[in-house]
């Protein structure tokens, strides 16, 4: 689960390089994308929402952390 959670992170960074709004704003809406289809996907897999493994509920919350810190250093610059 970490290891998919790494992977996805380095590729939204890969692909937020190549956005034209600036690296900050594309990396923000992707891991704002990130979220909604992370929490549908948790949705449909009915995962539990405090389990004792890591499922699609935690990466939604890792995402949601990253998003808010770059939202805030996207404020700062």
């Amino acid at each position: 689960m970490i290891a998919r959670f790494a992977v996805r992170v380095v590729l939204l960074a890969a692909f937020a390089a190549f956005g034209s709004v600036g690296y900050g704003r594309s990396l923000a809406a992707l891991l704002w994308m990130s979220i909604i289809l992370c929490s549908a996907v948790a949705v449909l897999r009915r995962d539990q929402l405090f389990g004792a493994a890591l499922n699609h509920w935690d990466e939604c919350v890792g995402f949601g952390a990253l998003f808010a810190l770059v939202h805030v250093v996207n404020e700062l610059t």
